[in-house]
């Protein structure tokens, strides 16, 4: 009873040596085949276009007559079948482990790179939104503040040009007061009777020499020397150059200008 039960039941090592078996002998029946075509390769007459059209005949009925056959297993065996399905089925399935860890593995790497996408994606969204705020910001001050920036300016040279005035008036008033005219009739103090002069002669004052000195040097700086006549009285040409507010120029000594302060 118990060899009736082993032989009703291969084991898979017998299952795979009868199919190892029954492989074999197809192999050689398909061996014999091939050798005899080749035989008749080689056996051929003369006469090869009437061989060919008869082995051209051979071979379309004998595939018509393979395409009426239904295939056939090797064995019938289901002991056989189950143990070489069962080992096919167990390398399919490593196959597939191997190919699901390998999908499971770039999907993880791609989930990664999905999260620094949207990260960099969020940083950059909240840049460009900061960027059009200060945008559309810098657009409303600009339309609201354009007349009055004009304004403003308009006022501030304003400004600038009464305080240039003002500067210059009290400078005159100053140099009025402090650095007079000389007195023709010599009347007056020690000082005063010192400053006599030809009354035929219409000095400037003080206030005007340093004027036409200025005014030399920015409107001709390439040549902003200034001839002295008779009307730069010599006290006053005098105390400039002495104090370091003019220069005389280096060839001619009737020429003077106003020291560089910058």
């Amino acid at each position: 009873m118990e060899q009736d039960i082993q032989l009703s039941q291969p084991s898979e090592v017998a299952a795979k040596a009868v199919l190892i078996e029954e492989c074999e002998e197809q192999f050689g029946l398909l061996q014999k085949l091939q050798n005899e075509i080749i035989l008749a390769d080689t056996e051929a007459n003369d006469d090869q276009s009437n061989e060919a059209v008869n082995r051209l005949i051979a071979v379309t009925s004998e595939l018509e007559q393979w395409q009426e056959m239904e295939p056939k297993l090797l064995t019938t065996s289901p002991e056989v079948l189950l143990a070489v399905g069962q080992e096919e089925l167990q390398r399919l399935n490593s196959q597939l482990k191997m190919v699901l860890s390998c999908s499971q593995a770039k999907l993880d790497a791609q989930k990664k790179i999905l999260k620094r996408e949207q990260t960099w994606q969020a940083e950059k969204k909240e840049a460009l939104n900061a960027v059009c705020e200060k945008i559309t910001r810098l657009q409303r001050e600009n339309e609201k503040s354009e007349h009055s920036v004009l304004q403003d300016m308009k006022r501030k040279i304003n400004n600038l040009k009464d305080y240039h005035s003002s500067l210059m008036e009290m400078l005159s008033d100053m140099l009025a007061e402090h650095f007079p005219l000389p007195d023709p009739q010599g009347n007056g103090t020690k000082k005063k009777r010192a400053a006599v002069y030809d009354a035929e002669i219409d000095v400037i004052s003080l206030s005007e020499i340093i004027e036409r000195l200025t005014n030399k040097t920015l409107e001709t700086p390439h040549d902003p020397y200034v001839a002295t006549d008779d009307t730069f009285w010599p006290p006053y040409t005098e105390m400039l150059l002495r104090n370091g507010i003019a220069t005389r120029h280096p060839e001619d000594c009737n020429k003077i200008r106003l020291e560089n302060f910058f």
